[in-house]
């Protein structure tokens, strides 16, 4: 059995993650809860404030499990138990259940799937899982994908990152499962406004446009488990740019 490390966005005592750890203890797995204190969605990989100060943690006891919230970010908490600050470093990382899917190319700005990105970066593989409501009535049906894509995950080379967007159907409900490209910033629901201060604003407004047909988006309303390995940041090995600034510099000399 390994160590895993279950975090998100949401807050340690948010429903996702309370019925996330429970189905991961269930397989005898050493499961390792950290998590921010309060809700912190849409923080991407910050990790504003780690060095020097002392970080503020809380820690609840449920049904035999400890979840230990932290005043700060996904990635931090991911970097804090990396490090070894709640015990032994874990093996794999799962982020979620995030109340609301994750989706398109946007996701580099949720915290759920930063914390993926952010243990990859740190040599683990990892697995975010979000449910396609903001008020999800079927918990376990994601929490069941989360334990299926864990026994997955296991065995593939360290640094693997998986996205998850979970339909909120029972789990005899769903259409299946597929793999899914991100839908186009395109069809971002951000909208740009003045706020009555006469200072700039930003609502999000309803999702009406269409999406490719084998993109999350699209396969997540027909009902699909949407599944989308990902990679964080990576070196091009293309020598172009580096070439014509030396020949730039060059005329300086």
């Amino acid at each position: 059995m390994a160590r895993i490390l279950i975090t998100n966005d949401d807050g340690f005592q948010a429903p996702g993650i309370r019925a996330l750890a429970p189905a991961i203890a269930e397989l005898g797995h050493d499961v390792l809860v950290v998590a921010p204190l309060d809700d912190q969605s849409g923080v991407g990989s910050a990790r504003a404030g780690l060095v020097d100060r002392p970080i503020r943690t809380v820690t609840e006891d449920e049904h035999g499990i400890a979840y230990c919230g932290v005043a700060g970010t996904p990635a931090l908490a991911v970097t804090l138990a990396t490090l070894g600050a709640f015990g032994p470093a874990p093996d794999l990382v799962l982020s979620g259940i995030n109340r609301g899917h994750n989706i398109g190319i946007p996701i580099f700005h949720s915290g759920t799937v930063a914390a993926a990105l952010t243990a990859a970066g740190q040599g683990m593989s990892a697995v975010a899982i979000s449910i396609d409501s903001e008020d999800p009535a079927h918990w376990p049906t994601a929490a069941t994908m989360a334990v299926e894509a864990l026994g997955w995950i296991a065995s593939e080379p360290a640094g693997t990152v998986l996205s998850l967007n979970v339909p909120d159907r029972p789990l005899d409900e769903l259409s299946g499962v597929r793999h899914a490209t991100l839908a186009p910033i395109k069809n971002s629901r951000l909208m740009s406004t003045t706020a009555p201060t006469g200072e700039p604003m930003i609502t999000l407004e309803p999702d009406r446009s269409d999406a490719p047909p084998n993109s999350d988006k699209a396969l997540l309303r027909a009902g699909f488990v949407t599944v989308t390995p990902l990679v964080g940041i990576r070196a091009l090995p293309d020598e172009d740019a580096a070439n014509a600034l030396a020949k730039r510099l060059s005329s300086y000399r």
